[in-house]
């Protein structure tokens, strides 16, 4: 336990042979479960899990497992409980019969841990790139009642950045500001980092049944928690990279985030502003959009009916210019709007 919070942390590994059993070791004392979720891994990881479960837990290495525990049943998307009493064991080791991607993984933890009644569930990548001995960093906001949910953020001081290449610091800049408008937390950096700390009441309410099982799971969860109202806190972290290969295919990667942040955007201002309560920001946001595309549209016409029929350009184009500023003008007020509803769910840890 730590500081009368048990806590749990969910491990997603996918080909991690030759690390994720360093994780597993070094957990801190005080946390109480580990679920490792092998997500059908390709190479050794299966038989790695087991081998530092069973040391860990005091079984024989040799010892096979029961398939029923660690299966994962596809039909009702939950993990399969291991017939045991809660913390019976600390390492919990689940595996995928079919790949899921690593929001399913981690969606197979987050349930097994509200099963477990945890109070505080962590998420540590089986890649060995989370650093064990800053974990209680991103519970001690939750402990103190600060914040619903931690995560790490590495973008904010350039030397915590350094083993961050240019183009990923370029990439991650630009997800960062599109999952600000998406979420409404517009303090937060760095939402596609992995290492993060959620309450058992936020995880009860946020819906994570229907999480997103694609790497951008990390920004859909903060959509989600927004939309809830929960309160979120960014813990600076330096940013670590050793031998692991990235699974990433950045090509399917931006077009699968980008639907979804756009998707989630729209559900976040029916839900929070138009469902749950009213703010005339969800207005601004829709005229100011299609005002600014009517302009658009104005705009290329009159281009085109300049070079087809010879028209006057100065006319329409001066119209299209005038939509376009009014249409910014309302995006700019439905964001500020935005900002003051949202300003005292965020906190930023910085030592």
């Amino acid at each position: 336990m730590y500081r009368d919070h048990t806590v749990g942390v969910v491990v997603p590994a996918y080909n991690e042979a030759g690390f994720v059993g360093e994780v597993i070791e070094t957990m801190p004392d005080y946390v109480d479960r580990m679920y490792v979720i092998d997500d059908c891994s390709t190479d050794d990881t299966w038989a790695e899990i087991q081998e530092y479960a069973a040391r860990i837990n005091g079984a024989s290495p040799d010892a096979e497992p029961n398939r029923e525990t660690f299966s994962f049943r596809e039909e009702s998307a939950e993990p399969l409980t291991d017939g045991g009493g809660a913390f019976a064991d600390r390492v919990v080791p689940i595996r995928h019969e079919e790949n899921q991607g690593v929001g399913g993984a981690l969606k197979t933890g987050y349930l097994r841990a509200l099963e477990d009644e945890v109070d505080i569930t962590a998420v540590m990548g089986g890649d060995g790139q989370m650093d064990p001995d800053i974990l209680d960093r991103f519970l001690d906001p939750i402990v103190e009642g600060d914040a619903d949910y931690t995560k790490g953020n590495r973008l904010l001081y350039k030397e915590f950045r350094e083993g961050m290449s240019k183009w990923r610091f370029f990439g991650n800049s630009i997800l960062t500001f599109l999952t600000k408008i998406a979420s409404g937390y517009w303090k937060m950096m760095d939402p596609q980092n992995g290492y993060t700390a959620i309450s058992q009441y936020a995880l009860e309410n946020v819906g994570i049944e229907n999480m997103y099982e694609y790497y951008g799971y990390c920004n859909d969860l903060l959509v989600k928690l927004n939309a809830k109202g929960m309160r979120i806190a960014d813990v600076a972290m330096p940013a670590v990279y050793g031998d692991e290969e990235s699974s990433i295919k950045y090509s399917a990667y931006i077009r699968k985030v980008s639907r979804m942040l756009l998707a989630n955007f729209l559900w976040r201002l029916k839900v929070k502003y138009l469902i749950l309560d009213f703010h005339p920001l969800a207005l601004f946001y829709v005229f100011g959009a299609l005002t600014t595309l009517v302009s658009l549209l104005g705009a290329g016409w009159s281009v085109y009916a300049k070079l087809a029929w010879g028209d006057s350009l100065f006319l329409r184009g001066s119209l299209s210019l005038m939509l376009f500023m009014s249409g910014s003008l309302f995006l700019m007020f439905a964001m500020l709007f935005d900002m003051r509803v949202n300003e005292s769910k965020e906190v930023q840890i910085h030592d």
